[in-house]
This record gives C-alpha cells, sequence and structure tokens, in this order.
C-alpha cells in the first residue's frame, strides 16, 4: 500500500490511547525521540494536537506508554529448558527489540523519568525469579540479574553508537580502515583484520558471544555467592 494511502487510511480510523501509541512509535523509529512531539503525533494521525490529550496525559506519559509497549514483547517463558537457556532467550528477546527501536533503550536508561515501565518490572521479577528457582542465593539472584541486564542494556548502546550510516557505501568501512595508519597499533590492526573477515563457518554474534561468558560466570558461582 502506498505511504499516502495508508496514512490516510490511518487517519480515518477512530483516535484511541492503542493508536496513538503505535503511530508514536512508528515517529520515534523514522526520527528518533527529537521527532515525537505532540504536534508531529497530531500531525501523523490527522488531528489537532489538543485532540491526543482526551487520551493521553501529556508527551511523558506517551513515553511511557511507547517504551512499555515495546518492552512487552521480551519473550518470558517459565524455565521449562533450564534457567540458563530460557533467560539466554530472554536476553536475546531484550536485544532484538531495544536495536529494532533504537530510542527505547535511551528511554529505559533516562535518570530522570518519573515512572518506571511496567513490562520492566515484570522482565526484572522474570530474571530474578528464574535465578531463585535454579538455586542462586537472593544476593547471588541480585548480583546475577545486574550482570544480565548491564550486557543487555550495555551492549545495545554500544552496537547502536557503531552502527554504520543508512547512506553508507557497502565498502565504507574497509575505506576507512584503510586510510588509517596501524603502524604503532598492530593489535588494533588485527582487530581490524577480524572486522573485515569473511567466513563461512556459522557464529555466535558478539551479543550472544558476551552474554554466554556472563552465563558461564553465573553458572560457576550459582552455589557459592
Amino acid at each position: 500500500m502506498p505511504p499516502t494511502a495508508a496514512r490516510s487510511r490511518r487517519q480515518r480510523a477512530p483516535l484511541s490511547r492503542e493508536r496513538i501509541l503505535d503511530v508514536a512509535i512508528e515517529v520515534a523509529d523514522t526520527g528518533g525521540l527529537a521527532a515525537l512531539t505532540m504536534r508531529a503525533l497530531g500531525h501523523a494521525l490527522g488531528v489537532e494536537a489538543m485532540s491526543l490529550y482526551n487520551h493521553v496525559d501529556d508527551k511523558d506519559d506517551v513515553l511511557d506508554g511507547i517504551v512499555d509497549q515495546v518492552l512487552d514483547g521480551i519473550e518470558l517463558d517459565p524455565p521449562s529448558e533450564g534457567w540458563r537457556a530460557s533467560i539466554r532467550r530472554s536476553a536475546v528477546s531484550a536485544h532484538e527489540l531495544l536495536v529494532l527501536h533504537p530510542w527505547s533503550c535511551e528511554l529505559v536508561l533516562q535518570p530522570n523519568r518519573q515512572s518506571i515501565s511496567t513490562a520492566r518490572i515484570r522482565y526484572i521479577e522474570s530474571i530474578l525469579a528464574r535465578l531463585r528457582h535454579a538455586g542462586f542465593s537472593p544476593r547471588g539472584a541480585s548480583r546475577g540479574y545486574h550482570a544480565i541486564d548491564s550486557h543487555v542494556l550495555g551492549f545495545t548502546l554500544w552496537e547502536l553508537g557503531h552502527s554504520m550510516p543508512d547512506d553508507a557505501p557497502p565498502d565504507f568501512l574497509e575505506t576507512l580502515l584503510k586510510s588509517f595508519d596501524f603502524s604503532d597499533y598492530p593489535y588494533l590492526a588485527e582487530h581490524a583484520e577480524e572486522h573485515l573477515r569473511e567466513s563461512d563457518l556459522p557464529e555466535v554474534g558478539e551479543f550472544e558471544f558476551g552474554l554466554d561468558l556472563v552465563l558461564d560466570g553465573l553458572e560457576k558461582i550459582r552455589e557459592t555467592v
């Protein structure tokens, strides 16, 4: 469906909180949080900005709603396959959603948010519960959750910060690295070569590699912390 036709159809739909949040996510995905103003949101919905306040309190309410909606998609299945595999799947799911909606990580970590996402509370409770049921002490579960969550959020921010521009040519990275003088940085040169190396072998992604290190460490200290 052409964008104009989709917009026209969307604008004819009844206004509701759910619809406002769905469109707010689209606006944020396209232009980032800076683009998500009440005026821009109203324009995307085909209504005056003041009409939005019949369904949401203010912009902060919209921000709370969209981050809650994104985090609600994290897989939180019970640990029928074992605590490690279950938590690994939840962490990978969280990472994939945060990358899909790059602005959401910023909102989760924003220190001056007035409220905490209900979906995030469920996620935290789920990780802690699975660790406790796996035999971790209250202290071990607490520290384990911190290690897992900091990897999910920290790696996501790192990955987003190192992503290639959308309009970058295919050989952008290779050209950039070839223009750098590595003569005084031999190990950095090796690292750069790894980025350019192609392999036909299936590999664990960088996020999963680090996550497995965290889970390996937790397995070792499960009954000692």
